[in-house]
């Protein structure tokens, strides 16, 4: 098989340099271009850093996006210029960007994922199945742990699984979203979905959705413990995408969950 020349972008952040780990270590892939926000003035994997432009995207097949919202469309910008196929792990998008996200699907195939694991994919899943099956008479809310550095709160995925109560209950999930609500020891349920983010340590991440009906408590819950989980289900994500056409795809449909 041919090897996916593959772009990183954010080689400098946590999950960048992951993938660079990863990536170094599977047979399928060359890693052909790195970049960043800013000036590196050293080789990275025998690979100067660039920013984000076309002379940096030229000969690569893939891109793998973990970086912000801002840097995600400068580079879904030139993807879509050059036609090259991009994985999107970057979360924290507004409802009017994912809309943006789905018109640049048209151009060119990305595959976009709030998690890239198995064991969260499987957990969105068995959410949508427990919120469809217990309707209204049960409450709902999601809390979610990550180490001290995380900005962004409720995470990507504490909103992916608020996406999948949402969508078990077959209704607009940005018109579902609660409070939110950051490093609190306790939080209620609500008739819509309440958030509590905790910042702490160097959790790697660990997530839980919890439906209440006053009288029973289900919990469903997820706990990673190495950041390897997330850059290998990217590349797996990479690989699978290889052969698609333009469209919007998710882990989803990686791992063929109706």
């Amino acid at each position: 098989m041919k090897k996916i020349n593959l772009a990183i972008t954010g080689c400098m952040g946590r999950m960048g340099q992951q993938i660079i780990k990863s990536a170094k270590s599977n047979k399928n892939f060359k890693i052909v271009a790195l970049t960043e926000n800013r000036t590196i003035n050293k080789k990275i994997n025998g690979i100067k850093p660039n920013i984000n432009t076309e002379e940096a995207f030229k000969n690569v097949n893939l891109i793998i996006d973990f970086t912000i919202p801002k840097c995600t469309f400068e580079v879904l910008k030139i993807a879509s210029k050059l036609k090259k196929k991009v994985v999107i792990g970057t979360t924290g998008f507004t409802k009017k960007e994912e809309n943006l996200i789905k018109k640049y699907s048209k151009k060119i195939p990305i595959l976009k994922a709030g998690n890239m694991s198995l064991g969260i994919n499987l957990l969105m899943y068995l959410t949508e199945i427990a919120s469809k099956s217990l309707g209204s008479n049960f409450l709902s809310k999601v809390f979610e742990i990550h180490h001290k550095h995380k900005k962004d709160h409720p995470s990507g995925t504490a909103l992916m699984l608020g996406r999948g109560i949402a969508v078990g209950k077959n209704k607009d999930f940005y018109k579902l979203i609660g409070k939110k609500y950051l490093n609190k020891k306790s939080f209620p349920y609500g008739a819509k979905i309440n958030f509590n983010s905790l910042r702490k340590g160097e959790v790697i991440g660990e997530h839980e959705v919890a439906f209440s009906s006053g009288k029973e408590i289900i919990r469903l819950n997820h706990e990673a413990f190495d950041r390897a989980l997330y850059s290998e289900g990217a590349l797996t994500a990479a690989q699978w995408l290889m052969n698609k056409k333009p469209g919007l795809y998710s882990m989803r449909n990686v791992l063929n969950f109706k």
